[in-house]
């Protein structure tokens, strides 16, 4: 007798494809064929539909091409040139050290990707100013650093597929981020986390806003911010909360770079930094707050359990932790969330985006309960989730 196909091999009978995969299936095929796709582009109701899809796959394409035309604006100072007031491209080459043909050049592509636009004639030159996405980076310091901080990312995007297979070992973001793949993460030394602290500390404003904004920090008594880098989210927490109490948690040498961060600020006197490694070292206790703000997508699940149960030991029954970062299946945002995040995390070396629930199952694995989401104005930036120390579990209760 012949053998059945595994698929079918359990049951002994045909498995049945429901309307919504046989649809699905049907679609592909159609999609696939280059007649289908020519009938319609030219066909009235259908070309619309036919022009965005060719549309969205190009930009896919050319995404690269597009990232580096805002490196070079960035890179040239061109919107903070065009801040002063719309400009030639003969004064912009000149500001920019450029032929006229490349200042041209560049300017037409900033014009279609709605950095620049066109501004009429003036004394007989066309002129041109900030498009609405170029007047966003306008003092904009977090993305301008972010935007140059990218090339790492890149470089270890040149072969994405030994980047799948390797999982990001010897990339450059890993040498980047020493953290993310040391040994012993507390004995890093300043030189060697120079350059993430201080893009940190550039990207930390946005964030701190976003979270500030959804969460009034005013109704706690004292706040530990883990990870807290430089100390540019516990600062940000003291302007909105005068009475607020804070401490901040990182590795020695970030500490270091924290206490000279802060020592002229006027929250200072509320402020006491404490260095160390979470993966070793327990938490400072005394906070019924704890803030982790893009802490955990840096790690893998052991180790974020590691260190929700040391934020656990270090709050009080009730105390309330906030966990801050970009969400797996953000609904508007899963570009971001599944194939940016996805794969920056994969260069770092370990790490990656989380929906809401994997969250959740491991604040409940932690001692954490009620756990809910936060809503914030801009989630593609910035998710937001809310949990309560649980009452320690019982003697006899089994993990």
């Amino acid at each position: 007798m012949q053998a059945m196909p595994a698929a079918h091999r359990e049951t002994g009978t045909p498995q049945r494809l429901s309307w919504t995969a046989r649809w699905l299936g049907m679609r592909d095929r159609l999609l696939a064929s280059s007649t289908f796709r020519r009938k319609a582009a030219a066909f009235p109701l259908t070309a619309p539909i036919a022009r965005a899809r060719a549309r969205e796959l190009f930009d896919l394409v050319a995404g690269f091409v597009y990232s580096q035309v805002l490196l070079a604006c960035v890179q040239l100072r061109l919107f903070d040139i065009l801040a002063e007031g719309p400009q030639s491209v003969a004064r912009l080459a000149d500001r920019l050290a450029l032929p006229m043909e490349s200042a041209e050049r560049l300017i037409a592509a900033a014009v279609a990707l709605r950095l620049v636009e066109r501004r009429g004639d003036h004394v007989g030159e066309q002129c041109f100013g900030l498009g609405p996405l170029g007047a966003s980076m306008v003092g904009n310091t977090a993305i301008a650093a972010m935007v140059e901080h990218h090339a790492a990312l890149y470089a270890d995007l040149r072969d994405p597929v030994a980047l799948l297979r390797n999982g990001g070992a010897g990339s450059s973001l890993a040498r980047y981020w020493p953290y993310a793949d040391a040994s012993a993460p507390d004995a890093l030394s300043k030189e060697s986390i120079g350059d993430y602290s201080a893009l940190m500390s550039a990207s930390q404003p946005l964030v701190a806003d976003e979270i500030l904004d959804a969460y009034p920090m005013s109704r706690h008594r004292c706040l530990l911010d883990v990870g807290g880098g430089e100390g540019g989210f516990v600062m940000s927490a003291a302007r909105r909360a005068p009475a607020l109490q804070l401490m901040l948690f990182d590795l020695p040498a970030v500490a270091d770079r924290a206490r000279t961060r802060c020592a002229p600020s006027d929250a200072a006197a509320r402020l006491r930094i404490f260095g160390g490694s979470f993966l070793t070292d327990p938490l400072p206790q005394g906070a019924d707050i704890v803030t982790l703000v893009r802490v955990m997508h840096d790690h893998d699940d052991a180790t974020c359990l590691r260190l929700l149960r040391a934020v656990r030991c270090a709050l009080p029954q009730d105390g309330t932790l906030l966990v801050a970062e970009p969400l797996a299946q953000t609904p508007g945002a899963e570009r971001m969330g599944d194939a940016y995040f996805g794969f920056y995390l994969l260069a770092m070396g370990r790490g990656r985006p989380r929906t809401v629930e994997q969250l959740r199952a491991l604040l409940e694995r932690a001692g954490f309960d009620r756990v809910r989401q936060i809503a914030t104005r801009v989630p593609l930036q910035t998710g937001l989730l809310w949990a309560r120390a649980a009452a320690p579990a019982s003697p006899n209760a089994t993990n």
